[in-house]
């Protein structure tokens, strides 16, 4: 999903009576993505899933001018906006398509509120994970369904308002949920080496950044800095079969027939 189309959705959850408060910028985190970015060191290939309109693309040429970006997009137009913007673009989907990097040869990728609008979360994990050096960062930034708005909500029979069956998001993260994910799909191949958050409903952009960083837990948005710490072999593909998931999953094209389940 591109930016402006998530900016539009912001916009309209913004509607709410507390809403006026909100900046929705603050949902991208780009202070977290910034403080991330500046601990990774030697970049020389950095890719952005979902790039829309560059934005963290922006944040990597700043801080590491030399590195080489590269934009994956599944949007025409926003794919073409994006050619001014990083060195390489590829107009793909990343639920079907194979990254078209080389094993272990990338230092960043970055996926920010793109993962919850995805379904095939382990073919994206095991691109990910395939074409990432070992000491590469994932850093991944996603609503966060156990934010305190949310927690509160639940209690008054309020669903989750990132993850509403109106909207177009279709898989909820959680931090303790997501280190799970990892650690049942390949374990020993990525470590947390960083955990933010930002935004923090219903308040105003100072207060926000305030909660946010001493609660990350509770935040509108998490953000995940997983560095690639053990050899891949092919865990997250392999895991719907292994663990009997009553879901067809796509997990590449060669073995589609052979992972897939009856509904």
């Amino acid at each position: 999903m591109s930016d402006r189309s998530k900016s539009s959705a912001l916009q309209r959850g913004g509607r709410a009576r507390l809403g006026r408060f909100i900046d929705h910028t603050e949902t991208y985190g780009a202070h977290v993505i910034e403080s991330m970015l500046r601990q990774v060191r030697a970049v020389q290939v950095a890719v952005d899933l979902g790039a829309g309109t560059g934005r963290d693309l922006r944040l990597i040429k700043h801080l590491h001018p030399q590195a080489h970006t590269v934009a994956v997009e599944a949007a025409g137009d926003s794919a073409e906006a994006l050619r001014g913007i990083a060195d390489d673009v590829f107009l793909l989907d990343i639920e079907r398509d194979t990254l078209p990097f080389a094993d272990n040869s990338v230092d960043v990728i970055i996926a920010n509120q793109i993962m919850e609008h995805t379904k095939e979360v382990f073919w994206i994990f095991h691109q990910v994970a395939r074409t990432l050096r070992p000491g590469g960062k994932f850093i991944m930034g996603v609503p966060n369904v156990l934010s305190m708005h949310n927690r509160f909500g639940s209690l008054a029979g309020v669903h989750p308002t990132q993850h509403k069956l109106s909207c177009a998001h279709v898989r909820p993260f959680s931090r303790r949920d997501t280190e799970i994910f990892l650690q049942d799909c390949s374990p020993g191949t990525f470590k947390l080496s960083g955990f933010g958050g930002s935004q923090f409903y219903p308040f105003p952009k100072a207060i926000s950044r305030i909660l946010a960083g001493a609660f990350p837990n509770a935040a509108f948005s998490i953000f995940f800095s997983f560095e690639k710490v053990g050899a891949y072999h092919d865990g997250f593909a392999k895991y719907p079969e292994r663990a009997q998931l009553e879901t067809n999953f796509f997990v590449g094209r060669d073995q589609a027939s052979r992972f897939s389940r009856a509904a």
